[in-house]
């Protein structure tokens, strides 16, 4: 199980025909209770889907009592047609829920500028059938209505002393880093208040979804919510927790980076001895956003230069004829020069392993990404037809 791992949810995911392969495409979550903790963090992408627009309003009190997401439109860039047909929803889960609208979060995905009554009819209807439907066991469905461009359902699980973590997850394409970078739902059975359970959320994103920047494209639609029923009746360590949630959280990323659409390498670039974490950050992503390397692991070239190309365009602090580059364990590059020959170093594997030694200080970061393929561009320049 995933979301329903935790006590006090109930979860569904049913076919409204929102997909033209019939798969399921509206899932629902709903929190039994006793406590309606929620908590959220969004893209920050200045352009925001309708979805995005009104669980921004409903997750400032910290209230949430069901969320329901859809897999066949993203609901962008619709207009008012489209807020409406978000409103509509909350209200539809209300109404059936005997609960507020405002303490419904709504979520969405696929296509940007699609939407019409037929859309609206179906995600309507979805709610109603998924709310029917809905059972402690319906994790496993929910994870797969959320699915894309996504091959397999991103589900995770962890347990403490009494509480329990479930969560899924949806991403394929679109993974750049905005606080979050998905659709994510986590639930636990903790109890926990509002504003602990966004502290604990926000520094989990920062430490997994923020660090994982697979294409270099935001969407529009990116939402990870927290949800705490309480039913435990514990109340956990919350360092222990926040250290179980950002684990949970980073198994989460490494399930989306291993199923990136057209992915044939899973890139780990770690980057040591920053002056500053946020340095490490920002040269890290330098490279997992430089499209010259990215090809060139596909094509299995240790093509350091390029590594050294993309780190000098930063602000960070170092000095680039100082710098190491490991591949795969072999030290390609040594203060700002060749080092060992490339053909030592085997890309064949899919996971790769980058290390940027910045000899500047002691923080450090991790960066995930995947390679540049044909696959990957065949895939999005085919997308909406």
């Amino acid at each position: 199980m995933s979301v329903t791992a935790a006590a006090g949810f109930e979860a569904a995911g049913v076919a409204v025909g929102l997909k033209s392969t019939g798969a399921p495409d509206v899932a629902v979550v709903v929190n039994t209770g006793p406590q309606k903790t929620g908590a959220a963090v969004f893209t920050t992408n200045r352009a925001k889907a309708n979805p995005i627009l009104w669980s921004e309003q409903v997750i400032r009190d910290g209230v949430v009592e069901a969320i329901v997401l859809n897999s066949g439109g993203a609901n962008c860039f619709t207009g008012s047609f489209g807020f409406q047909t978000t409103h509509m929803t909350a209200e539809r889960t209300a109404e059936l829920l005997d609960v507020s609208a405002g303490d419904v979060l709504v979520c969405s995905t696929g296509l940007i500028g699609t939407g019409d009554e037929v859309f609206r009819g179906k995600v309507l209807e979805g709610v109603a059938a998924g709310l029917a439907a809905r059972s402690a066991s319906g994790g496993e469905a929910a994870a797969r209505a959320i699915m894309t461009t996504d091959t397999v359902p991103k589900q995770a699980v962890r347990r403490g002393a009494g509480w329990t973590i479930g969560a899924m997850a949806k991403g394929a394409g679109m993974l750049a880093p905005g606080l979050a970078t998905m659709l994510v739902v986590i639930t636990t059975d903790a109890e926990l208040e509002a504003a602990e359970a966004d502290a604990v959320l926000r520094h989990a994103t920062r430490y997994s979804f923020d660090r994982l920047d697979s294409d270099g494209c935001m969407s529009t639609n990116d939402q990870v919510t927290l949800l705490a029923s309480g039913a435990s009746g514990i109340r956990p360590d919350l360092d222990v927790f926040r250290a179980e949630l950002t684990d949970l959280c980073q198994d989460l990323a490494r399930q989306l980076q291993a199923d990136a659409e057209g992915g044939s390498h899973d890139i780990v670039i770690e980057v040591v001895r920053a002056v500053t974490e946020e340095d490490a950050v920002e040269v890290g992503r330098s490279v997992a956003r430089n499209n010259l390397f990215k090809a060139a692991i596909f094509g299995n070239d240790p093509n350091w230069g390029r590594v050294l190309a993309a780190i000098g365009t930063t602000r960070a602090a170092f000095d680039p004829y100082a710098v190491d580059v490991s591949m795969n364990g072999v030290r390609v590059c040594a203060d700002g020069g060749p080092d060992r020959p490339r053909d030592e170093v085997d890309l064949s594997p899919r996971t790769v392993s980058i290390r940027i030694d910045l000899k500047a200080g002691a923080a450090e970061a991790t960066i995930l990404t995947n390679d540049l393929t044909h696959d990957y561009v065949h895939e999005n320049s085919a997308y909406a037809t």
